[in-house]
This record gives structure tokens, C-alpha cells and sequence, in this order.
């Protein structure tokens, strides 16, 4: 049951993400048309809530969407039998990813 559920997560953070990679890519390929350098971008959307939220959703479906990934393969891969430890490791390895999302987030966008 689990499975079933983490399967269904993993499936509606792939649907979340693949409208926003889509949107940041057009306005990235949008902006370099135009001229306007990477370091023209990061000035203009710092300090905006908008791309903040917009980013934000994205490194959380990210994580969730990693996370739940790796412990497939690892379960897949090394035939573990000690569920609740690959499903410990699940957890740490998405805090992790998401600690760094948001610590890279602020660092670029927010600061």
C-alpha cells in the first residue's frame, strides 16, 4: 500500500514539475533571444515573491520526485528487506534535498 502511494506521489510531482521546467526553459531560451544575460536574470528576479513561489514549488516536487526515485532504485537494485530503514533513508534523503533547494533558493532569489 505503500508503494502504491508513494508511486501516486511521485507521479503527481512529475506532473507538477513538467509544466514548470517547460515555463522556466521557454522564458530562459525567451531572455537569451533578447540578449539578456544569466546574471541580467538573477538581478531582475531577485528580491520577486513570484519566482520565489515558482521555484519553490519546483525544488519541493523535485525532492519528493528524487527522493521517492532513489528509494525505488535502491530497493530495486539491492534487494533490501529492512523497509523501514529504506524508508527512513527516503525521508533524510528528501530533507536533505529540500534543505538545500530552499538554502539555494534564498541564497539567489530572496537575498
Amino acid at each position: 500500500m505503500l508503494d502504491l502511494r508513494l508511486y501516486m506521489l511521485q507521479r503527481l510531482s512529475a506532473l507538477v514539475m513538467a509544466p514548470l521546467v517547460l515555463g522556466h526553459l521557454a522564458l530562459m531560451i525567451y531572455a537569451v533571444q533578447g540578449g539578456i544575460s544569466a546574471g541580467e536574470i538573477l538581478a531582475r528576479t531577485q528580491g520577486s515573491l513570484g519566482w520565489a513561489l515558482y521555484y519553490g514549488l519546483f525544488l519541493v516536487a523535485a525532492a519528493i520526485h528524487a527522493a521517492i526515485g532513489l528509494r525505488v532504485i535502491l530497493a530495486e537494485t539491492l534487494t533490501l528487506r529492512n523497509r523501514p530503514l529504506l524508508d527512513l533513508f527516503t525521508l533524510a534523503v528528501g530533507a536533505v534535498f529540500l534543505m538545500l533547494g530552499l538554502r539555494a533558493l534564498h541564497a539567489v532569489t530572496l537575498a
